[in-house]
């Protein structure tokens, strides 16, 4: 229904994927090669939008922990190529 209110859980869930949202990106810029960082922005804002109308708890869920994951697994590969 237009207007009405997010639940409490839908809410903490929404800052969740939106902070996720946001590390990710940040993350992004750190990547050296601008072709690359394109992708990636891309890719995640398709990724998200994609994905925005879910409702079903679990697949939320698990949405949240692969974006994680996938998080740690670029921050890891940045961190290589610094050191």
């Amino acid at each position: 229904p237009a207007g009405s209110r997010p639940s409490p859980p839908q809410f903490l869930r929404r800052q969740q994927v939106l902070r996720l949202y946001r590390s990710i990106l940040r993350a992004v810029r750190q990547v050296p090669a601008e072709a690359d960082r394109r992708y990636l922005k891309d890719w995640a804002r398709e990724e998200f939008r994609r994905n925005k109308d879910a409702t079903e708890e679990d697949a939320i869920r698990m949405m949240i922990t692969q974006g994680n994951m996938q998080l740690q697994e670029l921050q890891r590969t940045l961190k290589l190529a610094k050191s």
